[in-house]
């Protein structure tokens, strides 16, 4: 009986229309468009500015997309994963308020965070499932309103994130294509970098916690570069050498869409050329969860069966990480 791998097979994704450009960030904060662009590689971002919606309602547009795409059967879905940093509420499970929306009726749901690492982590999770041989479609969706967590008068911060959502399905495969390795790692040092100081167990929301904006994203922007570009260039270096892959055997580098000169760090020790690293943050920045799916939405119709693709991320914790893919599917 041939082994099962976990495959992707399914890709959709959701930006809001809302437009936030280097332009308009140079009249908030003390900025300006050639210094986000030379040190970040972002040209504008989209913000979810509806009242009174967050990440899940990011999810469900970008599974509502995937389902149009597809024709897949809600009812079909076993498993729902949300990857997500900015969950809609601190107790209340976004993954099974989206579960239900989409009409998942059939299964089970929970949420998944780990910073930017999210998606990449639940990769790894998903995958686990399907090769177990219980269920036959996961869904993983990535969604993040990082609006809802940003000072727009920190220009450390504003500069760099934005919203979006992006969902895959991951099914058996028995051809060998799918997720063929990973290698995941964390280490709590990252705490003090990267983080949002207070609305958890140890620092509860009070009046002195809004008033001094304790409940926004904190970076240390040096010491979060620096790391970053170190561990997620190595570890994209070590999944080739452990499978035994050279520049010419990898199609396409899918890497997390934090800023562009990691990207390029990563690609520059991979030996790839440019034209196999996957880009989307001048029109994005940087959507957290979310990167990952909707560079695969928006390069799907490149992607061919077979094809070698590298995934990387960094984010907070610090967590960080490598998966080395197989395609599944023509679009």
């Amino acid at each position: 009986m041939s082994q099962i791998k976990a495959a992707i097979t399914a890709v959709g994704s959701f930006v809001p229309e809302h437009k936030l450009t280097n332009q308009m960030l140079e009249e908030m904060v003390d900025t300006n468009d050639d210094w986000i662009t030379t040190r970040t590689g972002i040209k504008e971002r989209r913000i979810l500015k509806e009242e009174g919606k967050g990440s899940s309602y990011l999810g469900i547009k970008a599974v509502e997309n995937l389902i149009e795409k597809t024709g897949l059967d809600p009812l079909e879905i076993d498993l729902v994963l949300f990857a997500t940093a900015t969950p809609d509420m601190p107790v209340a499970s976004s993954a099974a308020y989206l579960a239900t929306q989409i009409g998942a009726k059939n299964a089970f749901s929970y949420d998944l965070q780990a910073a930017c690492s999210s998606f990449l982590f639940g990769m790894s999770t998903a995958s686990s499932y399907i090769e177990s041989g219980r269920y036959k479609k996961v869904l993983l969706v990535g969604a993040d309103k990082m609006s809802s967590i940003i000072d727009y008068t920190d220009r450390a911060t504003c500069i760099i994130f934005g919203d979006g959502a992006g969902a895959v399905l991951f099914e058996p495969n028995t051809e060998g294509l799918g997720l063929q390795d990973e290698i995941l790692r964390t280490d709590g040092i990252g705490r003090e970098f990267l983080k949002i100081d207070a609305g958890g167990s140890q620092l509860p929301a009070s009046e002195e916690t809004v008033k001094n904006k304790q409940h926004y994203v904190f970076q240390d922007g040096k010491t979060v570069f620096k790391f970053a570009v170190s561990n997620m260039a190595d570890v994209s270096e070590k999944i080739m050498l452990k499978n035994n892959l050279t520049a010419q055997d990898v199609n396409w580098l899918v890497a997390h869409q934090a800023n562009k000169r990691i990207i390029d760090a990563t690609s520059k020790r991979m030996n790839l050329d440019q034209d196999k690293v996957l880009m989307n943050i001048q029109r994005y920045g940087n959507t957290t969860s979310a990167t990952l799916p909707l560079l695969l939405s928006d390069y799907e119709k490149q992607l061919k069966k077979g094809d070698n693709i590298i995934f990387a991320a960094f984010g907070g914790g610090f967590s960080w990480g490598s998966i080395y893919l197989k395609w599944a599917y023509n679009a």
